[in-house]
């Protein structure tokens, strides 16, 4: 007589997670190979269609791909917004998340302050701290904090990104390997919970992964439009147990991090964080 399985024979969810994203890596190296349609990739990966459909909507969704009629297409070459652009750009959910990033600095930190237009705005609302050290790699917030009377400013130095006004390069790791800071406010093109912070260019991967390793705390800054990959090019990894604050607030989403071991702190817009 056949025994049922117990419950300790059922994969672990982790299991499940694994598979499905390695389906998932499969299916999108199939598409920008070349293979588009449902019947096609159902027939190479072995999958059901509805299978296919429902991986399909997933990464665009992610924005791996655009869905099309009867299949999907390669997303299109990730291209950096300029900074002055940037700024506009769900301006009311970048001021919800910098009032709750600066009630993560404590009193009398060391923080670093990464580039775009976030972390600007968190610039602009730590203006009256008293007792603040901010190392920044962002020309403008440095500028902006300048002439804040509480506030001592430390630039990292190396060579200035076009788009972003930050600082990049040889010059700015070696300043940031100078410096242990309580927190790092990271911005981003792009966040996964897996893969870490995405950017357009390694230079700039680079120096938010050395925030990352110089810091006590992580703290990215995403609104819900960054949560998708799309196909920003260059990442760097986060340590266990960073922090995402974001304006997102939809729980299958946010669960992704959860599941990940990330702290997340949605903000709702115009209301106050939970």
């Amino acid at each position: 007589m056949a025994t049922r399985p117990s419950k300790t024979d059922a994969p672990a969810p982790t299991d499940y997670r694994r598979g499905t994203r390695a389906r998932h890596e499969r299916l999108l190296a199939l598409v920008r190979a070349g293979s588009t349609g449902v019947d096609e990739l159902a027939t190479a990966l072995q999958i059901s269609r509805s299978t296919v459909r429902r991986d399909l909507a997933h990464l665009n969704t992610t924005g791996d791909i655009t869905r099309t009629y009867g299949g999907a297409s390669s997303a299109p070459p990730f291209r950096e917004r300029e900074l002055s652009d940037r700024v506009t750009v769900e301006h009311a959910a970048k001021v919800a998340i910098a009032a709750r990033a600066v009630e993560l600095v404590p009193p009398g930190a060391t923080i670093f302050l990464d580039a775009g237009s976030t972390c600007g705005e968190v610039a602009r609302q730590l203006w009256h701290t008293e007792g603040l050290t901010v190392v920044t790699r962002s020309l403008d917030s440095a500028l902006y904090l300048a002439s804040a009377p509480g506030v001592d400013v430390v630039v990292t130095g190396g060579r200035v990104a076009r788009t972003s006004h930050g600082l990049v390069g040889p010059l700015a790791d070696l300043a940031l390997g100078r410096y242990m800071v309580d927190v790092a406010f990271l911005g981003v093109d792009a966040v996964d919970p897996v893969d870490g912070v995405g950017e357009p260019t390694l230079s700039e991967a680079q120096v938010k992964d050395t925030a990352a390793r110089r810091a006590r705390r992580v703290v990215v800054l995403a609104d819900a439009s960054k949560l998708a990959r799309g196909a920003v090019p260059a990442w760097a990894p986060l340590p266990h147990g960073w922090t995402l604050i974001t304006n997102e607030v939809d729980d299958d989403i946010l669960d992704r991090y959860r599941s990940e071991g990330v702290a997340v702190i949605s903000v709702k817009v115009g209301a106050e964080p939970r």
